[in-house]
């Protein structure tokens, strides 16, 4: 007998919204990096500028994407059950702390607001995030968690 398909609890019309967010603050952690990158490169402070917003977005929205994860994992019991949905979770948190360390780094002036703590701050929240990635799409693909059964 198989068991239903954990469902996601905060969604619209079906669809999980934690889903729907996470693209936002991957996205922007990632050209956060390429515009460290750039600054580091060039010394042109238009990259700095850019990764400061990006940054500050990626944050924003990866907190908005984590709080209706959490509101998945902690309402239903199915989905906590999941081997992947705990590291999941705690490394997501971990992300958004090194991002919203990495911003007030790069709140500083010029050239040290970006080599080399700002730099390695956005390398790191890079490589965690593949790793949260990873497992979050186990929790899809392998889990089934919020997809919907359709007999």
């Amino acid at each position: 007998m198989d068991l239903p398909h954990p469902r996601s609890t905060a969604a619209i019309a079906g669809h999980p919204i934690h889903a729907t967010l996470v693209p936002f603050p991957i996205a922007s952690f990632t050209l956060a990096l390429v515009t460290d990158f750039m600054f580091w490169r060039t010394n042109d402070l238009m990259w700095q500028n850019f990764s400061s917003w990006l940054l500050f977005a990626g944050v924003v929205t990866g907190g908005l994407a984590a709080l209706f994860g959490a509101i998945d994992l902690l309402a239903r019991r199915e989905v906590r059950a999941q081997r992947p949905a705990w590291p999941h979770a705690i490394g997501n948190v971990i992300v958004l702390l090194v991002a919203l360390l990495n911003n007030f780094v790069h709140a500083g002036d010029g050239r040290t607001a970006v080599v080399p703590w700002g730099l390695a701050l956005s390398a790191l929240t890079v490589l965690l995030l593949i790793v949260t990635v990873w497992l979050g799409r186990s929790l899809i693909y392998r889990h089934a968690v919020g997809v919907s059964s359709h007999d």
